[in-house]
């Protein structure tokens, strides 16, 4: 009785519009349009609908040709001849040299000397070339102290002492008031070779200071290259530049140079705050334009477990800049697999074509010398296939938006308001459609997790991670399955003797108000990511409009499917750029995310919302094919055998192909750890090699190889212990609770930590003040504990105020450059107004970790033994570490 019902009111709805195809079928139709006996089937079912094979080649076809467009562009790192002013070889040259010295950890010898030395020989060659000429090169080596809070990580407070900044001023000779700052990083994290973090960006800043410095007409501006050699150290250096160095009162903007990948195209991702003019600068300017507002506002919404320089010049130095990194193969990104010839030539060449040609364009510039007064919001900006960027102010976007919202209202207003729509019928349709829309998202986006989840607790998670494009097969296909079989259900239940035409055009309707909705909304978050719906609105509604004619005559011809997909190519083709963008960052990162997030929940995910979005526009196709049983049957048995080959483990997630690459990341100490009670006294000691795996598999994949790894030494935490009594080297628990402890014979480094306490006094306002004194290695973590009812009240780092506690605990990161002095620390504490007797005794854990990431120290034999035991297709980074706790 509903089904009748629901003819009838369809019928009646679409029965008064002028449509040439239906009224060629009026009397061959009327008995059935009555609701009367049987309804016929129509003619326009063989005449208008598409051909299921038809339709299925055409999307198809349309979704490869712009995916190869996608990859043909990210091919094309160089778009046209070069200019010859940055000249690659000799920068290849220069990162060649500074990665033949190996991995450079802040405080080591290569990092303080060699390479300090390479680049102040080469930036001594520039200045001696450019003498004759109209600017000045001057060089300053600063040697840095200070320390100060961040929210990276959960948070933390950070202390440095004497790490190395390289600062070089190009000026006119005859002087600058303004300074640009270029920055780069030269450290790399312990054990990789870190070329394209940072060592390459650091190379063709070199190179961009030689082309400067030999222009033969003076600047207007003056320009800063700091080579910052410790930015692996949660940004240290960068921080004492900014904060200490005299010359950074000068400086009105900043452009930083960084890395979540390894060679490639580098992009422009975080922009400003609020310094449209930067982006106009590189709009401008950039030879190779790779730019995206999405990016940046994903970047700083948190999403992504990593920061930059960025940070510290925006919100200690308060000053504007941009951000760019080569994000391309993730995977190798702070691994041993980050050496100089992954690099390609023409990755050097556009970088340093780039960077050149919007520095010559900032320091030639009205907006430096006064960079406040061109502050007025932020800039919509993103760039279509590397070869134009379009940008535009947030304010100019908003009125776009609201704009295009405005027209797709009008269009539906239009329906609405049609004399058909006795007693708000197309309403009704549209709102029930649109919850079949929103039904068949819910469904298909829970079918895909509970299987993601099936894939996790049968051991096969991450199967993708060597062949990304398997995820793609077995997800993709389920999640398009899962979506075509509710509305194929939908057509045939409730829409069954209803005309497909006016049902497809009603799920365009609804595809358009649901896209216009996250218009309105993004935009009135202030997003300027809002384009992207607004891209995804204007040009479907003008292809129908369009189109509109052709539709009424002809039905869902071929010709009308072909046309309708070239007037989506461009908003189709940008946003699969995006979705590259957004898999080329978050697959690495799904390997280093920890053992507590399951990654194939994540990627599913990710998977099932492109499949959403992409099939948005497409979803009347359903409706207007004739069937949709073969398509059914192929995704489903396409499913079926990648699930199939999927749980018989034939997808294995790692590789040490030297072609690509895909290690699985594992974290090794060999540590011994010592706990002292309230009278100073050893309670107890023990050594081990401590062990963290960095992904979701843990060890499962590790322990056939070497069978003493397994789940009889995982560790747990031991709460009344600062940090589970472990020598985390930044406080990243929450991301792996699952690790192994493997007795090992005591580590006994060459230059042992030694603390102590100086003094120990009652303050007149009641709490106790304790000082410390600690010489150890370059990088040592210090962790605190306050016990039940007591509290911190100040401290001798950043502003005095002890801050981010984390789960009760606060965490404090140290390194140091050559020839530090002892590290001197005080902080009060407000003792408990009575004892917990089920708590430790004492008001206070303290305990410090010391981390020797080079040198004799690193390694011991047993160190040794475990790491050639380990799988090439295992990239284990390993040090000694020792771990100290005492109660006060």
């Amino acid at each position: 009785m509903e089904r009748d019902t629901t003819i009838r009111r369809i019928k009646s709805l679409y029965g008064a519009q002028n449509n040439v195809s239906e009224n060629k079928n009026d009397s061959q139709d009327q008995r059935g349009i009555n609701g009367c006996s049987e309804v016929k089937k129509k003619p326009e079912v063989n005449l208008y609908l598409l051909h299921e094979g038809v339709g299925v080649a055409l999307v198809t076809v349309f979704i490869l040709v712009l995916w190869g467009v996608v990859h043909l562009s990210l091919q094309q790192l160089v778009i046209g001849k070069s200019t010859g002013e940055f000249n690659a070889i000799r920068a290849r040259k220069h990162l060649e040299r500074i990665t033949s010295v190996g991995p450079r950890p802040t405080g080591s010898p290569e990092n303080e000397v060699l390479t300090v030395n390479f680049l102040l020989e080469q930036i001594e060659h520039i200045k001696a070339d450019s003498a004759s000429g109209p600017n000045s090169v001057t060089v300053d080596v600063q040697r840095p102290t200070g320390s100060f809070s961040i929210d990276f990580l959960g948070g933390f407070t950070s202390y440095y002492d004497r790490v190395s900044n390289i600062a070089v001023r190009l000026e006119p000779k005859a002087g600058a008031q303004h300074l640009m700052l270029a920055n780069c990083h030269f450290d790399s994290v312990a054990n990789s070779p870190g070329a394209s973090d940072d060592a390459v960006s650091c190379a063709v800043m070199l190179e961009v200071l030689h082309s400067l410095a030999n222009l033969s007409t003076p600047l207007r501006h003056g320009v800063v290259f700091l080579f910052n050699g410790a930015e692996e150290n949660v940004l240290q250096a960068s921080h004492g530049f900014i904060t200490q160095h005299p010359w950074a009162k000068q400086v009105r903007a900043f452009i930083n140079l960084e890395a979540a990948g390894v060679g490639g195209k580098e992009v422009v991702f975080q922009t400003g705050p609020e310094n449209p003019w930067l982006v106009q600068a590189y709009v401008h300017a950039a030879k190779h334009p790779f730019a995206s507002v999405v990016g940046q506002e994903v970047f700083q919404s948190g999403v992504i477990p990593s920061d930059t320089d960025f940070r510290i010049y925006r919100d200690f130095g308060n000053i504007p800049g941009i951000d760019l990194a080569f994000i391309e193969n993730g995977f190798l990104y702070h691994t041993k697999y980050d050496t100089s010839d992954r690099i390609l030539t023409d990755s050097i060449q556009r970088a340093g074509d780039n960077i050149l040609a919007v520095l010559k364009h900032l320091v030639m510039s009205e907006e430096l010398a006064d960079s406040s007064e061109y502050r007025h919001g932020n800039m919509v900006f993103f760039d279509l296939l590397g070869m134009v960027v379009v940008a535009y102010p947030a304010r100019v976007g908003t009125i776009i938006n609201y704009m295009t919202a405005m027209a797709t209202f009008l269009y539906l207003f239009k329906k609405c308001s049609h004399p058909s729509n006795v007693g708000g019928r197309y309403m009704k349709e549209l709102a029930y459609a649109t919850a079949v829309v929103i039904l068949s998202w819910l469904v298909t986006l829970l079918t895909v997790l509970i299987i993601a989840l099936v894939v996790s607790l049968t051991g096969r998670s991450m199967f993708w991670y060597n062949d990304f494009y398997t995820c793609i097969f077995m997800y993709g296909s389920a999640a398009t399955g899962t979506m075509v079989l509710i509305h194929t259900l939908a057509k045939n239940l409730y829409y069954g003797g209803v005309r497909r035409l006016e049902v497809g055009e009603l799920y365009f309707d609804v595809s358009l108000l649901l896209w216009c909705g996250a218009l309105v909304y993004l935009t009135a978050n202030g997003l300027c990511s809002a384009y992207v719906p607004m891209l995804m609105v204007a040009f479907p509604l003008t292809t129908k409009l369009l189109l509109a004619r052709e539709f009424k005559l002809r039905g869902a011809s071929i010709k009308y499917s072909v046309l309708y997909q070239l007037g989506l190519a461009l908003p189709y083709v940008h946003f699969m750029f995006l979705i590259w963008v957004v898999f080329e960052i978050f697959t690495p990162i799904l390997g280093r995310s920890g053992t507590e997030i399951p990654p194939d929940v994540v990627l599913a995910t990710l998977v099932t919302l492109t499949t959403l979005f992409l099939s948005s526009f497409f979803l009347h196709f359903i409706y207007l094919a004739r069937s949709t049983k073969w398509l059914l049957a192929g995704l489903g048995t396409v499913f079926t055998v990648f699930l199939v080959l999927v749980l018989c483990g034939m997808f294995f997630p790692y590789t040490a192909d030297p072609s690509g690459p895909r290690p699985k990341r594992v974290f090794l100490q060999h540590t011994t750890r010592t706990f002292h009670g309230l009278d100073g006294q050893v309670k107890s000691r023990d050594s081990g090699l401590w062990i963290n795996s960095f992904d979701y598999t843990g060890m499962q994949h590790i322990t056939p190889i070497i069978p003493e790894i397994n789940d009889t030494i995982r560790t747990s935490c031991q709460e009344d212990r600062p940090f589970c009594g472990y020598p985390w080297f930044l406080p990243v628990k929450f991301l792996v609770k699952k690790n192994w402890y493997l007795p090992a014979p005591e580590v006994f480094p060459k230059s042992p930590i030694e603390f102590q306490v100086l003094s120990k006094e009652q303050t007149k306002w009641g709490t106790v003040k304790i000082t410390f004194e600690v010489k150890g290695p370059s990088h040592m973590s210090l962790y605190l504990r306050p016990h039940q009812g007591a509290s911190l009240s100040s401290w001798s780092f950043g502003d005095g105020v002890p801050q981010y506690h984390l789960a009760g605990e606060y965490f404090i990161f140290y390194s140091h450059g050559l020839d530090a002095p002892a590290w001197n620390f005080w902080f009060e504490i407000q003792p408990p107004r009575e004892e917990d007797p089920s708590g430790p005794e004492g008001m206070i854990s303290v305990a410090i970790s010391s981390h020797y990431f080079f040198g004799e120290d690193q390694r011991t034999v047993q160190l040794e033994d475990m790491l050639q035991r380990f799988p090439k297709w295992a990239f284990p980074s390993s040090w000694v570490s020792t771990y100290h706790m005492y109660r006060y």
